[in-house]
């Protein structure tokens, strides 16, 4: 069975990528001894699909990933079981069962919010806040973009779904995934490009708070990946045709 699994990535395990937070998983699975399902043949190895990956240096209350199981208790249970071998800067919110058919995580992903804290000493008597409005109704934003072969001039306007203060961060919600991507430093420079002022790679810490995919019974809606699927109220296993 398919399990959606929603989990936090914080402290200090900002600085590790995802290949470690995979193994991480693997590890943590085996530990927990819960009965993770495996791919067949001579390679064996844990039926898991991580959703848009965080980049090192970022928190995250919303990160996802599927994974697939033999066998379950219940979701309260299973929550349990991992979080106890688990430490906490990597702790598991979430563990539903997705429904027959249901899009994978990393093919489901379209968006993505965060907040950004300026850094003490970064961006002394910036007017971030007093242009955010402005900036946000913009047609177009024009910024340069760096692919494998050359840099090309993007309009990331379309991309950025939300923009505003909140106290002293800004919120942003962009979109996210292999369709369209826009990251939030990207963001950042363009504001201090309309700011007039430079870009400083470290002056902001950001933090994701929920990752997003369409609403099925609404286009234009984004919805929380942990929206599909829905609690294990008891134990199962799944069934192995003969």
């Amino acid at each position: 069975m398919k399990v959606r699994i929603k989990f936090t990535k914080t402290g200090s395990l900002k600085f590790i990528g995802h290949l470690d937070v995979m193994r991480y998983f693997q590890k943590a699975f085996r530990r927990a001894e819960v009965e993770v399902a495996y791919s067949k043949g001579f390679s064996p190895h844990q039926l898991l699909s991580f959703a848009a990956p965080l980049g090192i240096g970022l928190t995250s209350d919303g990160e996802y990933l599927d994974a697939e199981f033999d066998a379950v208790d219940t979701s309260e249970q299973m929550l349990k079981r991992i979080n106890d071998v688990m430490v906490e800067e990597l702790h598991i919110l979430e563990f539903k069962e997705l429904p027959e058919g249901a899009e994978n995580a990393m093919a489901s992903v379209a968006g993505s919010d965060y907040l950004l804290t300026i850094r003490d000493g970064y961006y002394n008597n910036h007017t971030f806040f007093d242009k955010l409005d402005d900036f946000f109704q913009k047609e177009e934003i024009l910024m340069m973009k760096k692919t494998k072969k050359s840099e090309k001039e993007v309009d990331i306007r379309p991309m950025l779904y939300a923009l505003e203060r909140r106290g002293e961060q800004i919120y942003m919600k962009l979109a996210t995934g292999s369709v369209a991507n826009l990251k939030p430093e990207t963001v950042m420079m363009a504001l201090c490009k309309e700011c007039n002022i430079e870009y400083e790679p470290f002056g902001t810490m950001t933090h994701r708070l929920e990752t997003y995919m369409w609403n099925p019974e609404n286009e234009n809606e984004l919805i929380p990946l942990g929206a599909v699927g829905h609690d294990i109220m008891e134990p199962k296993r799944e069934q192995v045709n003969e």
